[in-house]
């Protein structure tokens, strides 16, 4: 089921499955949400939960079960309920259940809460510990951004920043190798099929609160997440998408005990417990 949120011309459109965007265009029907094209990747704003990223052999273990669970977690398969909906504002929710159980054995509510105003999109997550023990988890958002003409011409903003820090993957998983990557003279970083050329750009613990997309020098979108640690950059070789994913997770180090309460990044919550974060997209 697919839900649409409408203000001042601007409008919205969410799958129920994943609670997933799908859709954010301006008054002149400009869309901004890569439009999930099998061919270069299908999805196209996946919610990440319980996991952000990959676990070393697909798998972790928990008071001595092993238990599997695929890269980014299972939240963007399933089916979540609309619980609010008015012109510019709904709120998903997913319980856990027995499919969950499986994977994660721990009792939560997730809730995917969307609200439009004008040109700035506002997505918040709320996880709950409805069980009765401590309950670990990471999340992170996974945006892909229709990119329209040359990749090259695009460019990210970072603000102050002269140069990135970024870690490697190796199968996935982060390598113990890291990189420097320069900005340009206005902390940009020119967009190039090269830099992604091993997986995703890795910034852990980075400083960056707020990031700007720029197409031949002209500001196309900004996306703030205050609070979010860590931050991804990915996309596939000649594919017209930039996905920008703030997160509270990556993937595990290639010497990972897999051990679950031992993963780095990790989060955690008592029973009864709440975590609240949000981010934004803002078009121009």
């Amino acid at each position: 089921m697919k839900t649409t949120l409408r203000h001042n011309g601007f409008s919205v459109e969410i799958d129920s499955k994943g609670a997933e965007l799908l859709s954010f265009k301006n008054p002149s029907g400009k869309e901004f949400i890569w439009n999930g094209d099998p061919a270069f990747w299908n999805r196209h704003s996946p919610v990440l939960f319980p996991i952000v990223g990959s676990l070393k052999d697909g798998n972790y273990s928990y008071q001595g079960q092993t238990y599997k669970m695929p890269r980014h977690g299972f939240a963007r398969d399933q089916s979540f309920d609309l619980t609010h909906h008015s012109e510019n504002q709904a709120v998903f929710s997913l319980h856990y259940n027995a499919q969950t159980l499986e994977m994660y054995p721990f009792r939560f509510w997730l809730q995917i809460n969307y609200r439009l105003l004008n040109n700035s999109l506002l997505i918040g997550y709320s996880v709950i510990n409805d069980g009765d023990r401590k309950m670990p988890f990471t999340i992170g958002a996974h945006p892909a951004f229709l990119l329209d003409g040359k990749f090259s011409d695009y460019a990210i903003d970072f603000g102050e920043a002269e140069s990135l820090q970024v870690s490697t993957l190796e199968g996935g998983l982060i390598s113990k190798q890291s990189k420097i990557l320069p900005l340009y003279k206005n902390h940009c970083l020119a967009l190039d099929y090269s830099l992604f050329e091993n997986d995703a750009l890795i910034l852990k613990n980075n400083s960056h609160r707020k990031l700007s997309l720029f197409h031949k020098g002209q500001k196309e979108l900004s996306i703030e997440f205050d609070g979010f640690p860590h931050l991804g950059l990915w996309t596939v070789n000649n594919a017209p998408f930039l996905c920008i994913e703030p997160w509270y997770g990556y993937s595990d180090p290639v010497d990972s005990s897999g051990v679950l309460f031992e993963k780095e990044s990790l989060l955690t919550l008592e029973p009864g417990g709440v975590f609240n974060t949000n981010f934004g997209i803002e078009l121009f």
